[in-house]
């Protein structure tokens, strides 16, 4: 009876300890596939408000900087890594820095690219 008891405990906590992956590649694919229809606004509507606030020059909306950059597609998500508050999605064609907020996961950082012996470098972050 108490080893049931103690195998059927763990298996509560492994399951209640389990790291949600789903949510940031979704909101990955999401930020990639409104790029590649052209829906930008969309697309911001999914950053990271500082990152939003900070990717136009003045006088530049979110979409227009977006459009500039040309970011490229993302593809299918090949790894998702999660600490937390924080995500990391790598796509075939980029890399995606994440955030959960109280309404979901949003794109902190995109259009990464690793720089040997630093931290990665990203088209759009905060």
């Amino acid at each position: 009876m108490r080893i049931t008891l103690a195998v059927a405990l763990a298996a509560v906590l492994v399951a209640g300890c389990s790291v949600d992956t789903a949510g940031p590649a979704r909101a990955a694919e999401g930020f990639h596939s409104a790029l590649a229809s052209q829906q930008l606004d969309e697309a911001c509507a999914m950053l990271a408000k500082q990152t939003a606030d900070q990717l136009p020059d003045p006088g530049q909306s979110c979409a227009e900087a977006l459009r500039e950059l040309n970011l490229g597609a993302g593809g299918p998500v090949t790894e998702v890594s999660v600490w937390g508050d924080e995500a990391q999605v790598r796509l075939a064609g980029d890399t995606l820095f994440l955030r959960h907020y109280r309404d979901g996961w949003r794109v902190k950082a995109a259009g990464c690219r690793p720089v040997h012996d630093l931290p990665y470098e990203c088209e759009v972050e905060n």
